[in-house]
């Protein structure tokens, strides 16, 4: 029996990892933490998340949820996981995301089929091994070097400068390649016995779900003072071969605020929907803080990645009512992203055009977000058992989430391509028309989950020779 090779034990490595192992295959997973770490992990479990602890909306009908419901009639380990380490976020899937990062290093390190090599991984044999690279975002000096050898050659265009984390680099400038690069951001975490709770209120946004968020409502002379103070803020300095190229979806504060003097209004700071209860009055603007953990002993805030240096980020962010003597676990925190020109080099089923036997999946790939990483990973590994079989297995369907993230991800714009979070507008739309927003996204729920339960018989259960 052929051994699977997974490079990276991140959400989609580890997802990968189980789904080969549940088909009957042999896995060698590779994880280099705690040998070699990164500038945004800190510990060196499996799956951790560095980032925000959250799984985004679970309510039916969203386009979210559609991910998560596909994931799950698919048999997702790390998705069952999620939804026992759960905490209380309203109409979100958040995590404990210490519990939720030991109790998958747990079951795959258990898995008999599954064997862990803490060790970086800096070649990769594409005639031989089948592969799986699953590195993240944060992929190693090396392995870059690795990727942009497999890429070679492929495609006509001109190659974007790239390269991995910058802490990584040592200052030396990225090769030429056909990777891409973006910068994601940090939100900063405070304890929750340093909040002033009686300048705050609990609620959820329209009221959706249980009140488990933490609101802290502004006044304009509030807001102006930090918005005027964000503005003045020293940011850390960037070298000077690097060129921010910010996620879209994951601005920093400061950059969304730059944009004008109301953008954090109508971004992360938006009180619509947030009623101050002793008020009965939608503040002028709001932050808001969810719970990190079962515990509730912290709270991070959301959509408050920055860049900023530590000690003006503890000044600024103490402008927010309520978190005047606030006590900072973790400030706000910027790394660079790596990722693949995925249209130039994949198929939609995740496996490299020019090299089949050399798969990609998560952040690497081109999606972004935890449950599309996670959801790359499942498809990965199905594929990937597909192969050793030697039984040819069919993308997912298009009107599906998986089928239309990936193809999104093999079919977009190679000269413009930036990853992408699952929304509707990846979905086709419908041959018939719905004006109402709600209903015509409940069909194309249905639609696509009718749609993917019949490639499930057809595909999921892959007979494997033992």
């Amino acid at each position: 029996m052929a051994i699977v090779k997974i490079i990276g034990a991140g959400l989609a490595g580890s997802e990968a990892a189980w789904q080969c192992a549940r088909r009957g295959l042999d896995v060698e997973l590779f994880e280099m933490r705690p040998l070699r770490s990164t500038p945004a992990h800190q510990t060196a479990d499996f799956a951790e998340l560095v980032c925000s602890n959250s799984l985004k909306s679970d309510s039916e009908n969203t386009a979210p949820w559609l991910l998560k419901e596909e994931m799950r009639r698919a048999g997702s380990l790390l998705l069952a996981i999620a939804r026992e380490c759960a905490v209380p976020a309203g109409h979100a899937l958040a995590v404990d995301r210490v519990t939720f990062a030991a109790r998958v290093t747990d079951a795959i390190s258990r898995e008999s089929r599954i064997t862990v090599r803490r060790e970086e991984v800096t070649t990769v044999d594409e005639t031989e091994s089948l592969t799986i690279i699953a590195t993240g975002p944060l992929t190693s000096e090396g392995l870059t070097q690795e990727v942009t050898r497999l890429s070679e050659g492929i495609g006509g265009s001109k190659p974007e400068r790239a390269g991995a984390c910058p802490e990584l680099a040592e200052g030396a400038p990225a090769p030429h390649s056909p990777h891409l690069h973006f910068y994601d951001s940090i939100s900063p975490i405070v304890e929750a016995d340093s909040i002033d709770m009686g300048r705050v209120y609990m609620a959820a946004r329209y009221d959706k779900g249980s009140a488990d968020y933490i609101n802290c409502p502004m006044t304009p002379d509030e807001y102006g003072r930090f918005y005027d103070a964000l503005l003045a803020a020293q940011s850390v300095e960037e070298r000077d071969w690097e060129r921010l190229n910010y996620f879209e979806g994951c601005l920093p504060i400061e950059e969304i605020a730059r944009r004008g003097r109301d953008t954090l209004r109508f971004g992360p700071m938006k009180p619509v929907g947030l009623i101050d209860p002793r008020t009965g009055r939608m503040p002028y603007a709001v932050v808001q803080l969810r719970k990190e953990n079962l515990r509730a002993d912290s709270y991070n805030l959301v959509g408050f990645q920055n860049h900023l240096k530590f000690g003006e980020q503890a000044r600024v962010l103490r402008l927010i009512p309520g978190l005047e003597n606030a006590r900072f676990l973790r400030y706000g925190q910027i790394h660079r992203n790596t990722y693949i020109n995925a249209p130039t080099l994949l198929q939609e089923t995740l496996q490299m055009k020019a090299h089949p036997r050399v798969f990609f999946a998560g952040q690497i790939c081109g999606v972004e977000g935890y449950v599309e990483s996670i959801a790359t990973g499942l498809l990965a590994g199905m594929h990937a058992a597909a192969l050793v079989v030697g039984v040819e297995m069919a993308p997912a369907p298009r009107a599906s989430a998986f089928g239309s993230l990936t193809h999104y991800v093999t079919h977009a714009d190679a000269r413009n391509f930036q990853p992408a979070n699952i929304t509707f507008d990846l979905l086709p739309p419908l041959e018939k028309k719905i004006r109402d927003r709600k209903e015509r996204h409940r069909v194309q729920c249905e639609l696509a989950l009718k749609e993917f339960d019949g490639w499930i018989e057809r595909a999921a259960l892959i007979p494997v020779r033992v």
